[in-house]
């Protein structure tokens, strides 16, 4: 038998998406599932998961984070949350919750210290996000947002073969490299199925404190035309924010009161709801 590529459009085997899918946990109740992705480590995938799930749960929708990053976990650390504070039963995990309710699983909240170092190989760590659907115990859940890892390896096939995402968001930057490592998430996507529901362009300016001048320091943003020429739409432009990364390190981003996600909150809505 050959080597499974993918690439289902020429594809005379008779497996389906759906077999590749990993149960969800019978107590579990996960209505949809959005991934934040790149091509590219540092351009602020966990931040963008971070408001997301904060701006939808002010909507009033039960919001969830799945930290797939398992070797590089920052999600605990923008919430507050701490080494081991998941329980568990016969039904599996329970995920932490965060002070405003906002469900969480990381590899962090599991392990005695968070300076630990994970050094698994792939395939374990990719088994891992799967328990992390599987064997959690997720409750009414509108939307969960699942941070992953850069690149096209083994984490995201993974996330994009084995949990039912509904779409994906891609997290750039302005500079004139993120454009080829922008397409090629996007290519994956597309040979994967999956919808690219939007881009978001990260450090994207400075408002000056003193004036109120906007500074690009990488230069014009070209968000516009890379999303035009992979026919889908700019969701956000996040700006280098002094308070807003103070308060992830304080580990209370729930405090925020910026409103840099809202229009990324209205066309999610809008699309998901399509």
């Amino acid at each position: 038998m050959a080597e499974c590529n993918h690439d289902c459009s020429n594809c005379s085997s008779k497996c389906s998406k759906e077999s590749l899918l990993a149960p969800q946990n019978k107590a579990s109740n996960v209505k949809r599932v959005i991934g934040i992705v790149s091509g590219k480590g540092g351009v602020g995938k966990s931040l963008v998961t971070s408001l997301l799930a904060v701006t939808m749960k002010r909507r009033g929708y039960k919001t969830a984070v799945l930290d797939a990053d398992i070797t590089g976990p920052s999600i605990p650390k923008a919430f507050g949350l701490k080494c081991g504070e998941i329980q568990g039963s016969e039904l599996g995990m329970f995920p932490a919750v965060t002070k405003t309710g906002i469900e969480v699983m990381s590899l962090n909240l599991l392990v005695d210290e968070e300076t630990k170092p994970v050094v698994w190989r792939g395939p374990v760590i990719a088994g891992t996000v799967k328990q992390f659907w599987s064997e959690v115990v997720w409750n009414e859940v509108d939307y969960m947002f699942v941070d992953m890892p850069p690149g096209t390896g083994d984490v995201p096939l993974t996330v994009f073969q084995s949990l039912p995402l509904d779409g994906i968001i891609i997290v750039s930057s302005p500079q004139e490299l993120v454009s080829m490592i922008v397409e090629k998430a996007v290519n994956m996507a597309s040979l994967m199925d999956i919808p690219v529901l939007g881009l978001v362009e990260n450090y994207s300016y400075i408002v000056c404190p003193d004036c109120g001048k906007v500074i690009r320091p990488y230069g014009e943003s070209k968000i516009e035309e890379l999303a035009k020429s992979y026919g889908t739409d700019v969701l956000a432009k996040l700006p280098i924010d002094m308070d807003l990364a103070s308060q992830c390190d304080k580990g209370v981003i729930e405090l925020f009161e910026g409103e840099y996600m809202e229009r990324c909150a209205d066309i999610l809505e809008e699309k998901i709801k399509k």
